[in-house]
């Protein structure tokens, strides 16, 4: 056998997946007709070897769920969770907490949560409680932390994360900012200090090449973790992503190969800064994420598998 390239060696590995598994176009466009929906999971296994959990942020799942995704996954199978909305800065709704927390949690005349350092906790463990699961099994890879773009340098301060990621220290995190009024001029270099120090990935993107305040600069590579790196692709469609109402209509956008391959030498070039890479595609209209994801892995030279047989629909 040949002996690999000391650029090669050098190489951290990329794990390629998408930003939820049963998005409605995914379960439409992708999955063969009449699959049930406790099988896309297994089904999507056979295609990628890690994918990003979307619904942890909207509710936090109860065990026998999560020991449902382990059990239908390869034992090397890796999951990213996205943390909840209520520790990322969005205005929270009281009904999506649990219902013990529902009851202790402060809310103003909307119904809306009111952030405390002890609901923070509280909350935190009731969600690391159901992600023991995946802890346990050597599933879980990185928490998401996804801010809201209302946390603007103007009003907030980087500091303000701090009790998350101090009771976060023993796990990967990595946070998405939204306003990209952090990642330009002198404060991109404050944000990612901050990073560094505190061991946490910055999420580099694939956006529209557009100065709106909501989208981040596509051209900023910045790993602030030797041990892992995180890019999220959420397509090139800036009107969509500045107007549309729905996930889907925001990241409405099918890649060029052309572009699949930008996205594959990008990757390549984080893995030589990363011991690991993870590679989210977001673009959740129709079947675009999942064909993107099929056709980088290709771009990398990842083996793919024949198309998956379910054995229930034939």
């Amino acid at each position: 056998m040949a002996k690999r390239s000391s650029r090669e060696q050098e190489s951290g590995k990329i794990l390629v997946g998408t930003a939820s598994w049963s998005d409605p176009g995914f379960v439409q466009h992708w999955y063969p007709k009449g699959i049930r929906a406790h099988e896309r999971l297994g089904w999507y296994a056979q295609y990628f070897e890690m994918v990003e959990v979307n619904s942890t942020f909207y509710s936090v799942p109860d065990l026998r769920m999560v020991e449902r995704w382990c059990a239908t996954t390869p034992d090397r199978f890796t999951f990213d969770v996205k943390l909840h909305q209520l520790f990322s800065f969005h205005s929270t709704a009281a009904k999506l907490l649990p219902p013990d927390l529902q009851k202790r949690a402060a809310t103003d005349g909307k119904g809306k949560v009111t952030l405390t350092p002890d609901l923070e906790k509280a909350m935190l463990d009731v969600f690391l409680r159901s992600m023991s699961v995946l802890h346990s099994a050597g599933k879980l890879g990185v928490f998401l932390l996804q801010l809201s773009p209302a946390f603007s340098p103007r009003v907030h301060k980087l500091e303000e994360l701090e009790h998350l990621i101090g009771m976060l220290r023993d796990y990967r995190l990595a946070i998405e900012f939204r306003n990209r009024n952090w990642a330009t001029g002198d404060q991109l270099k404050s944000t990612i200090d901050f990073l560094k120090r505190r061991r946490v990935a910055f999420v580099n993107v694939d956006a529209p090449a557009a100065d709106h305040f909501t989208i981040m600069p596509w051209d900023v590579n910045e790993i602030t973790n030797q041990g892992f790196a995180y890019l999220r692709l959420h397509g090139r469609n800036a009107r969509a992503y500045i107007t549309g109402k729905t996930v889907a209509a925001r990241f409405n956008y099918d890649y060029r190969e052309d572009e699949i391959r930008e996205v594959a030498e990008r990757s390549r070039q984080l893995a030589h800064e990363a011991d690991e890479v993870h590679v989210v595609f977001n673009n959740n209209a129709l079947d675009y994420a999942p064909r993107a994801a099929t056709r980088l892995r290709t771009a990398l030279g990842q083996l793919i598998p024949a198309p998956p047989q379910t054995p229930e629909l034939f």
